[in-house]
């Protein structure tokens, strides 16, 4: 018997049953704006494959004005539908389920004819909305219900009706956004009336036997949001209008608190759920940081919910349920919850795919097939790359020696494991451990490879990372430190001056201003840290935040003007510069370093000299490739690869190194 019973247990639905508790949640991937529906159809098939009891899709628009920017995927006639029967038809060939989420983007559509209950701009859109009429409210109403028929033709098992994260339906329940005083606006019961109206016209358009779930926002995180009442009172409605399945929905996108992102604990929003559990007679999905599936055995077990929704833990491994019920959980490739290939790629128009997962919407692009000849392959340096390129060469066939100076696999994540927040890390070196030996890789610890030992190896693959770069600040009896040496724990004072503020400096700040439990790692701590109350106490759920103060003054700085933490993720930047400034931190930009002694470091700002007083200087300067290696088997005329961080050094990027590893391996 597997060991996730409740996991892998089947939902009857009555006219249909889901054969196991797992959701896969909506995300969008760009594929279906590409027009290439075999590579859309190969994605979502990979996923069935893989055991999922029901895909959700990425959000398709009803209409023009609710799409999410313009050109973005819709459902409003006949050529849509035969474009996604090819998608249905791969997913049921594959014993799968899917539905398709309808979503209305209201304020968020990145387009001047978006429409909203009020004529509000959202902070996160340059566009302020056209306030519908009542005659404009009945047309998406109409719109909504033709996008469900289309999907049951096209053939869909169900639809999902996006009503949570501050999209079109959200916008008219709350006071927030919602500013209107006739039958759709005021009280309660008005402001609910769309969403009701629209689960309820969809039902009687598509009829009994089809999937109807529905999203709801169960903690807005904004201003003004619902009350936990009001989630009960538009719980009951739903259910009584004709829905399947109850959906969770956690923060708006313009809220001020994190998510989804790697610092956020695990499940961290398991007991907005379960507070609904019991009230409704619907099956209820709880979502949000379920990456494990132990976590989602834990929830299922204890109660949270009825079935469980993970979205990038599908891009990470599509075959996370097989694994799972094969006793195989420790071959899962983790989603570290990172966005760098997903969510940060989606919001630059970028296709999404998965940092652990170069595969992911790349089904086509890069397949899974064994070599023609089997090859002798050395792959010096064990970090992401090498890793990458060692595991991909090996499970097709080839024979691989993988050399690693030092005494473990990991290269630089073991520092990335280091830093508060991003424990994931731990989880994803495990899982290349795993896989290295799963491979049968012959593995060489404490060998630092030398050109003559590479010689016999038919290909040569070059992954020796990166050296610390020395921005050579003259020291006149200061103490400073590399950004290595404080991440594997050398002893640092109550005052840090940080130089450089890019990824590193960042990390290496949020490291130093910790202390004790990291908040990632504890649901209470986290909840104080960013003001996550409750809504049942006060309404979206927002209260004053309480973080830890800092042990100790740090100061961070770097020479490019302007404010640090630019260049972060598109998606989790903001996070890492809000957590920073609660802890006191001073970010300086736009200078010049001058010396550093026993006071600390002195520099030229914008306004003259000036003294950062501190115990400790820490340099993240930025990396150098580490190219000794390639240098002397190119000078030697011997052809070699060379991948990840001794290929370009720019910010230690784990996204490039993998993907650069699998995609070389792949055509060797």
């Amino acid at each position: 018997m597997h060991d996730y019973p409740h996991l892998l247990a089947p939902l009857d639905l009555g006219f249909t049953t889901l054969k196991n508790r797992v959701l896969m949640g909506s995300m969008h991937t760009g594929l279906e704006e590409r027009g290439d529906w075999g590579r859309v159809a190969e994605y979502y098939a990979a996923r069935a494959r893989g055991g999922v009891g029901l895909i959700v899709t990425g959000g398709i628009a009803p209409n023009v004005e609710g799409a999410v920017f313009p050109g973005a995927a819709a459902m409003t006639g006949a050529q849509d539908v035969a474009s996604h029967r090819l998608v249905t038809d791969r997913v049921h060939d594959e014993g799968g389920k899917i539905a398709m989420q309808i979503l209305h983007a209201g304020r968020y559509a990145y387009g001047k004819d978006c429409v909203s209950a009020s004529p509000l701009k959202s902070p996160i859109s340059p566009f302020p909305p056209r306030a519908l009429d009542a005659a404009g409210i009945e047309r998406q109403i109409a719109d909504f219900v033709r996008a469900a028929v289309l999907a049951r033709e096209a053939g869909y098992d169900g639809v999902e009706i996006m009503g949570s994260e501050g999209y079109f339906l959200n916008q008219f329940l709350v006071r927030h956004t919602n500013k209107r005083e006739d039958e759709w606006g005021g009280p309660y019961e008005n402001r609910m009336r769309l969403p009701v109206e629209v689960v309820r016209r969809v039902r009687a358009a598509v009829g009994k036997d089809f999937i109807l779930i529905y999203r709801l926002s169960m903690i807005d995180l904004v201003p003004d949001g619902s009350t936990f009442g009001e989630v009960v009172q538009l719980a009951h409605a739903i259910e009584a209008a004709g829905a399947t399945i109850l959906n969770t929905g956690i923060g708006w996108h313009e809220a001020r608190v994190p998510t989804i992102a790697t610092s956020v604990p695990r499940a961290a929003f398991g007991w907005v759920t379960q507070k609904l559990m019991g009230q409704v007679g619907l099956p209820l999905v709880t979502s949000n940081r379920i990456n494990s599936p132990d976590v989602a055995e834990g929830l299922l077990a204890d109660g949270v919910a009825d079935m469980v929704s993970m979205a990038r833990p599908f891009l990470a491994d599509p075959d996370f349920v097989a694994k799972a019920a094969g006793g195989r959980a420790d071959e899962i490739a983790p989603c570290i919850a990172c966005n760098q290939a997903c969510l940060d790629h989606t919001f630059s128009g970028k296709l999404s795919s998965c940092l652990v997962n170069p595969r992911a919407g790349h089904e086509t692009e890069i397949p899974e097939m064994p070599a023609d000849t089997a090859k002798r392959i050395a792959v010096a340096g064990a970090g992401p790359a090498g890793m990458a390129a060692a595991i991909t060469a090996a499970d097709r066939g080839h024979r691989v020696v993988l050399f690693e100076k030092s005494a473990r696999l990991g290269g630089q994540l073991h520092l990335a494991a280091q830093v508060p927040g991003k424990e994931e890390f731990h989880g994803l070196i495990r899982w290349f451990e795993t896989m290295v030996a799963k491979a049968g890789i012959e593995v060489r610890l404490g060998t630092e490879a030398r050109a003559e030992d590479l010689a016999g190896f038919d290909e040569v693959i070059i992954a020796t990372g990166v050296t610390p770069r020395d921005p050579a600040i003259p020291n006149e009896g200061g103490r400073v430190l590399s950004y290595i040496e404080v991440l594997n724990g050398a002893g640092v004072g109550k005052s840090v001056a940080i130089v450089g503020a890019g990824g590193i400096g960042f990390d290496v700040a949020e490291y130093l201003t910790h202390e004790g439990e990291s908040p990632s790692e504890n649901l209470a701590l986290w909840r104080a840290e960013w003001g996550v109350g409750d809504p049942a106490d006060v309404p979206g759920g927002l209260v004053a935040p309480r973080p830890h103060p800092s042990p100790r003054h740090v100061t961070l700085l770097q020479r490019k003007p302007g404010a640090p933490g630019k260049g972060l993720g598109k998606t989790t930047g903001w996070i890492h510069r809000a957590s920073l400034r609660a802890k006191g931190v001073r970010m300086i930009g736009g200078v010049s370093y001058d010396h550093i002694d026993a006071q600390g470091l002195h520099l030229l700002a914008q306004d003259g000299p000036q003294l950062v007083g501190a115990e400790t200087v820490v340099i993240c300067a930025g990396q150098d490739s580490a190219r000794g290696l390639a240098d002397a088997l190119i000078a030697a005329g011997r052809p070699a690869h060379v991948i990840g961080g001794a290929d370009v050094a720019a910010e230690l990027d784990a996204k490039r190194a993998i993907d650069q590893g699998v995609r070389l391996a792949a055509r060797l």
